[in-house]
């Protein structure tokens, strides 16, 4: 598994750029009006990581597959799309379809791009965007707490969502859902307040490498919230650019990590993502995981008989099978583990699993 991470924000805070940057695309049109991205794009992301290749060059692998993250572009959101407004309810559902949310804002001052408020006001851009969220998640449960819904729904599940329609009346946050099978339920219902998110403040090129006076005003306001700056126009410039040539010109701006990688590591902490390898001569593969996953499941990742038909999972980490080489000379120093049913698997492990045929 991947995951879906979806770039929301107001029309002409730079989502399309963004996203053609990102995904080495130019699926997404750019332009200076609002509503230019109707249809949502989609692009998908091979995960970058630096230990597959050394996995990949070890093992001589005649392929090499990354892990992936798929980006989708949404339309624009405005005040009132939970009402309909603009492309409201088109958007909304676009937005429920992914596992992660990415709140784009505008930090930038510009006369050549026009604002949709006519002012550049990042906290009140976003309180738009959460605003409308809320409301239609408020609409959502409504709907399905009504009498004729109410005869498809346990007592458990009625309870649940009116307890969160109650949070969500009172300006509180799904977030604090912490057990598994609330936040299953919630997520199910097609709740959009219950899935994590990122903002990113979009700056311009002087200001990537510390932020301005928007980007404060957004940490002071949400100091505990994930929170990236990203320039998307060097982004969108750095796509084409050879490996050296990217790294001295991120070097000479300051810039030391890209905003792919920036959003690849804190969405991977965002959704509490591990990654695992198996490596051999034919292939070496990077696979995503969520956190203290049992070795069973991990199995199940590569194909659902390897769940079903697990044995057992040998395993070295990635620095002993890049000290050692290989599995077999990793086993040889007593550094391969035979791991049983129970076994978390471990960031950056490398395992072959054995199953009944």
């Amino acid at each position: 598994m991947g995951f879906k991470c979806g770039i929301v924000g107001l029309p002409n805070v730079g989502k399309s750029t963004l996203f053609n940057a990102l995904t080495s695309s130019k699926n997404a049109q750019a332009a200076n009006f609002p509503f230019c991205t109707i249809d949502p794009n989609i692009g998908i992301v091979d995960v970058p990581d630096k230990r597959l290749d050394t996995l990949s060059s070890l093992s001589k692998s005649k392929k090499k597959i990354y892990a992936n993250i798929t980006f989708v572009d949404i339309a624009g959101l405005v005040k009132g799309a939970s009402k309909g407004e603009g492309l409201g309810n088109k958007f909304l559902s676009h937005v429920r379809e992914v596992d992660a949310i990415v709140h784009l804002v505008r930090c930038f001052d510009s006369e050549k791009i026009q604002h949709v408020n006519k002012k550049i006001d990042p906290l009140n851009d976003l309180e738009i965007i959460k605003t409308e969220i809320l409301l239609s998640d408020i609409n959502l449960l409504e709907k399905k707490l009504q009498k004729n819904m109410k005869k498809k729904l346990s007592e458990k599940e009625i309870k649940l969502l009116q307890t969160a329609l109650d949070k969500l009346n009172n300006g509180k946050d799904l977030q604090e859902y912490d057990d598994i099978e609330s936040k299953k339920t919630l997520k199910e219902t097609g709740l959009i307040s219950i899935k994590p998110y990122i903002i990113v403040c979009n700056v311009d090129e002087k200001n990537v490498s510390s932020g301005n006076n928007y980007t404060d005003l957004i940490k002071k306001k949400y100091p505990n919230e994930k929170f990236i700056i990203i320039c998307a126009d060097i982004e969108d410039q750095i796509t084409d650019l050879k490996t050296e040539e990217k790294e001295m010109y991120m070097k000479n701006i300051g810039l030391e990590k890209t905003g792919l990688n920036q959003l690849i590591t804190t969405g991977y902490d965002l959704l509490n993502l591990n990654t695992f390898f198996t490596s051999g001569p034919e292939e070496s593969r990077a696979w995503t995981i969520k956190k203290n996953t049992i070795a069973p499941k991990a199995a199940g990742v590569i194909h659902t008989d390897f769940e079903k038909n697990f044995i057992r999972a040998e395993a070295v980490s990635f620095e002993d099978f890049e000290k050692y080489g290989s599995f077999e000379k990793a086993k040889e120093n007593g550094k391969l583990r035979l791991e049983g049913k129970d076994y978390s698997v471990k960031d950056g492990d490398v395992l072959f699993f054995r199953v009944n045929p």
